[in-house]
């Protein structure tokens, strides 16, 4: 009997009149997600009280202030199904349950943010989705989750485009909006079919503290560096209320302050989820000040949506640009080497026109722009001159230098 009511509420969950389970929930991510995710820095080891104490130190911190808002658990919060297939949380690490920690994230004023998977088991080899996503669904919904990110393991035989369509369908019947992160890994090219079934879709394998070098293997252990090169091509397909993800971030995970600093600014210049992943209670003062940079951020959360553009490279430097709302323009110098490089800009030479994405142009034989240095925190050093002049700049190695270029309306 216990069975047969699961299936007709699941049944009344579907068939609710005038609920769409064909489109996935709008408004989650008209600029990409900002938050905290455990497996970086913590791996299978996570609990209630890591989750607590994480949550704690996000708003100590400033963090949500700055626009983290979701606390995303990931791999190993899961213990088994019951007996009507319902999928409960470890008893051990998460006695409290996942519905009394989701009251405590949101009493803080932030989200919280699940983890499952396409197959019939995670990663980790916890319970999968695989035959029960209106179940796992109407489970997260009634927990009061709002984030779900879906890993692709042990699903041998599973159509991608089926089964992640099929959970947006779950979720979306579910009634909770849940911002829905599809952790694919790019395999399937879900940049190519996903801006309807997503809200953000990851674009290459799981990226791991190192800025450069060759990957510990193949698809894994992904440095910062191959991570730009496979999502950099991918910007016409990123937008508001649909993603690129090249995975979280690795600040404060162990590599050196200047490559800390290069890894967040260029995925704020790609336009990328903005996920933590280092321990948030345990920051160093050079960590807090990179992750707390509002003004970069304010690049990755620009609601004009355009990934930048990688317009060229000079030997070992990259010269990226992002169009940004009300005709501003980010402009980053990328050094890949590890010596520093000296460089004298010419505005002129960097007349360009975005054709592929925003259609804009940067207009320096026209347009006089005010720079001001993103990384420089003194407000009067910060302002570095006007485009009328060249800009003479040191780029350290492993570094970046990331300027806003702004109008002058005088």
């Amino acid at each position: 009997m216990r069975k047969l009511t699961v299936m007709l509420l699941l049944a009344a969950v579907v068939l609710v009149p005038g609920r769409s389970a064909a489109q996935k929930w709008e408004g989650l991510a008209d600029t990409p997600q900002m938050g905290w995710n455990s497996w970086n820095k913590f791996g299978q080891n996570i609990s209630e009280q890591l989750i607590r104490e994480q949550a704690d130190a996000m708003v100590a911190e400033g963090l949500v202030d700055a626009g983290y808002i979701y606390l995303n658990m990931d791999d190993c919060w899961h213990g088994e199904r019951d007996a009507d297939g319902f999928v409960q949380p470890d008893p051990k690490t998460f006695p409290s349950g996942i519905e009394a920690l989701a009251d405590y994230v949101h009493s803080k004023g932030m989200k919280l943010g699940i983890y499952s998977d396409a197959g019939r088991r995670t990663c980790a080899g916890r319970t999968g989705s695989f035959g029960h996503e209106y179940q796992d669904a109407l489970q997260y919904a009634r927990w009061g989750i709002d984030y779900l990110k879906y890993d692709w393991c042990a699903t041998e035989n599973i159509n991608p485009r089926g089964a992640y369509t099929l959970m947006r369908d779950a979720l979306r019947a579910a009634g909770r909006p849940i911002f829905f992160s599809m952790c694919e890994w790019g395999t399937n090219k879900p940049w190519e079919w996903a801006a309807e079934v997503g809200h953000s879709w990851r674009t290459t394998g799981d990226i791991t503290a190192r800025f450069a070098g060759n990957p510990r293997q193949r698809g894994w252990g992904q440095t910062v560096l191959s991570i730009i090169d496979q999502n950099a091509p991918l910007r016409k397909y990123a937008g508001p209320g649909h993603w690129n993800d090249p995975d979280m971030l690795e600040v404060g995970n162990g590599m050196s302050v200047n490559e800390d600093r290069a890894h967040f600014s260029m995925w704020c210049m790609m336009a990328a989820p903005l996920i933590l992943g280092n321990d948030l209670s345990k920051m160093t003062d050079d960590t807090r000040a990179i992750i707390l940079n509002k003004k970069v951020i304010a690049i990755d959360q620009d609601k004009l949506g355009v990934q930048g553009l990688r317009y060229k490279t000079e030997n070992d430097i990259e010269y990226w640009f992002k169009p940004l709302e009300g005709g501003d323009w980010a402009f980053c110098l990328l050094n890949r080497g590890t010596e520093p490089a000296e460089l004298n800009i010419n505005w002129q030479d960097l007349n360009l026109t975005d054709e592929e994405v925003s259609g804009l142009s940067t207009q320096f034989d026209a347009i006089t722009y005010n720079i001001e240095n993103l990384w420089e925190f003194n407000a009067k050093k910060a302002k570095v001159g006007n485009t009328k002049k060249a800009l003479k700049v040191t780029v350290p190695g492993h570094d970046v230098a990331m300027y806003r270029l702004t109008p002058n309306k005088k």
